[in-house]
């Protein structure tokens, strides 16, 4: 599902590609599949680079999925901003802050991702790095009730994180960063 502008087109297409053979292909998300080939996933690209055009957008997006049942779970894209990730990282709390204001606490959650994600503890270049980064700034936007029903039904979940980080110690950071470049539409 998108509401695609000729510009949005590469950004949507290369996070498609992301999903399809890094997120789905190594099954680092075993509840994405379903939902990808559903077609059920929105994406929400935004172009600006001001903060409160983030907010909006991010606004807009909550709305939507709490009124839209077709929507399950959505992708903002931020091409043109927060490519810093110390940047990303600050706007994650406004936008948590703008959950919580909005009254989605506990109805939707944000899960991040960034070219250069890079978790506490960690160098920059350790591949288990690779868990959340993506080819642009994201937002995933996912609903808790969902979340739960599929962790529920699923054998092991708390056992995903240590297949994911195992997995890319395995591929390595050359070979993710092919990975994640491969993705990129022209």
């Amino acid at each position: 599902m998108t509401n695609q502008t000729q510009e949005d087109q590469p950004f949507i297409l290369t996070t498609q590609n992301w999903l399809e053979q890094i997120v789905i292909g190594l099954n680092l998300c075993p509840f994405a599949k379903r939902e990808f080939i559903k077609n059920r996933i929105h994406y929400q690209v935004c172009h600006s680079d001001k903060i409160t055009t983030l907010l909006d957008t991010l606004e807009q997006a909550l709305t939507q999925l709490a009124n839209n049942s077709e929507i399950e779970t959505t992708l903002i894209i931020h091409s043109h901003v927060l490519h810093h990730f110390e940047d990303y990282n600050d706007f994650l709390d406004l936008a948590e802050q703008l959950l919580f204001d909005q009254g989605y606490e506990g109805i939707v959650q944000i899960a991040s991702f960034h070219p250069d994600y890079q978790f506490a503890n960690t160098q920059l270049d350790d591949p288990e790095n690779y868990t959340n980064r993506s080819p642009y700034p994201l937002m995933h936007l996912l609903r808790e009730a969902s979340v739960e029903k599929a962790i529920a039904t699923y054998p092991n979940p708390e056992q995903i994180p240590e297949h994911n980080i195992a997995l890319m110690n395995k591929l390595g950071e050359r070979k993710l960063q092919q990975l994640i470049k491969g993705c990129i539409a022209n």
